[in-house]
């Protein structure tokens, strides 16, 4: 599928509850009260025909979808409620890549961020927000990036520990299942997804 298409169709949702699709495509919210964190994802991902993927490439070959949640602050206004993770960092991998042949790189070349409201923890309703495009076009927010991964690419080299405090736009944070997890992926900071969306980046 073509972005622009996925663009379209992804409009039409613009505005309306996405929890009652959760239902319809048999994706489960939650599970002996643990909640899928990933479910409105996965409701987006099938409304676009898309099979749930793991995968390191981009979703649809040539472009990346991404789901973010927003959360309403004091003033009613909103702000991205979390970091946005992009895609696992393989060590071995990054110490032997450049920024423009990396994953990071595939991943955010060409972009879908929607954008999801959430309410409750019990998740009794979620808005589909927006629907951005995002190229990593502009030369200063590509500089920052490729700044963060010469950073961190580094500090792998160099054998050092690999923390959240690195990188203005993009960080490396651990991944996985429990606490102690050494898995390591790269998230886009909450300031950089409020750029994207054109949201204050105020707290």
């Amino acid at each position: 599928m073509e972005r622009i298409e996925a663009i379209e169709r992804l409009r039409e949702l613009q505005g309306q509850d996405i929890r009652p699709l959760a239902d319809r495509y048999g994706i489960t919210v939650f599970k002996n009260d643990k909640k899928n964190k990933g479910w409105a994802g996965h409701v987006i991902e099938r409304h676009l025909g898309l099979a749930l993927n793991s995968s390191r490439a981009p979703n649809f070959g040539s472009w990346e979808l991404k789901l973010v949640s927003l959360a309403y602050k004091k003033d009613r206004t909103l702000r991205v409620k979390e970091t946005m993770a992009i895609t696992m960092i393989d060590p071995e991998e990054v110490k032997m890549k450049n920024f423009e042949d990396s994953h990071l790189f595939n991943k955010l070349r060409k972009a879908l961020i929607v954008s999801r409201i959430f309410e409750d923890k019990i998740e009794t309703r979620s808005l589909l927000y927006s629907v951005t495009e995002f190229d990593l076009n502009d030369p200063h927010t590509y500089a920052i990036i490729k700044a963060d991964y010469d950073l961190i690419r580094n500090n792998i080299l160099q054998g050092i520990t690999l923390s959240g405090s690195m990188g203005q736009f993009v960080q490396p944070r651990t991944k996985g299942a429990g606490h102690g997890s050494t898995s390591r992926a790269f998230y886009a900071r909450t300031q950089f997804i409020n750029q994207i969306l054109g949201l204050s980046n105020s707290i």
